[in-house]
């Protein structure tokens, strides 16, 4: 019998979040952001370039859930801690492109922005925390 036990739930509940996240996303693509872009003032090369760069943060988050769901289950934290690291700079890095270039193109926007930056920061205090528990409370 296969012993599958959560080790850090934490990291589930970010990679559950991170799912949902990818859905949401691509839904509100496809829903609103995306149809607007079929306008003729838009030139097809920059729809192509905004469509894709939409649905790379879709499959950013959506791995970003898969890797964190697997880590739950892991019990050798030293060997998941660089990953762990290396998702939250890239979600840091994510929050500072976003307001940096909402702030430097349209700062009234940067009100816009308010709930991307809250789930960021929900998101990298739930992957730290899980960084914080000792091997003892993970195999508990």
């Amino acid at each position: 019998m296969i012993n599958i036990k959560v080790r850090n739930f934490y990291y589930l509940i970010a990679g559950v979040l991170a799912m949902l996240v990818a859905v949401t996303h691509a839904w509100n693509g496809h829903s609103t952001v995306l149809p607007m872009l079929d306008i003729r003032a838009i030139s097809m090369d920059s729809r192509v370039v905004f469509t894709y760069v939409w649905h790379i943060i879709t499959a950013e988050n959506l791995v970003f859930g898969i890797a964190f769901i697997y880590m739950s289950f892991q019990s050798e934290r030293s060997k998941i801690r660089f990953a762990v690291w290396m998702i939250s700079a890239i979600l840091i890095v994510r929050l500072m492109v976003i307001l940096g270039v909402t702030a430097l193109l349209d700062v009234l926007a940067l009100t816009d922005t308010i709930i991307d930056s809250i789930a960021i920061v929900i998101y990298v205090a739930l992957i730290i925390l899980g960084t914080t528990m000792k091997k003892k409370q993970a195999d508990g």
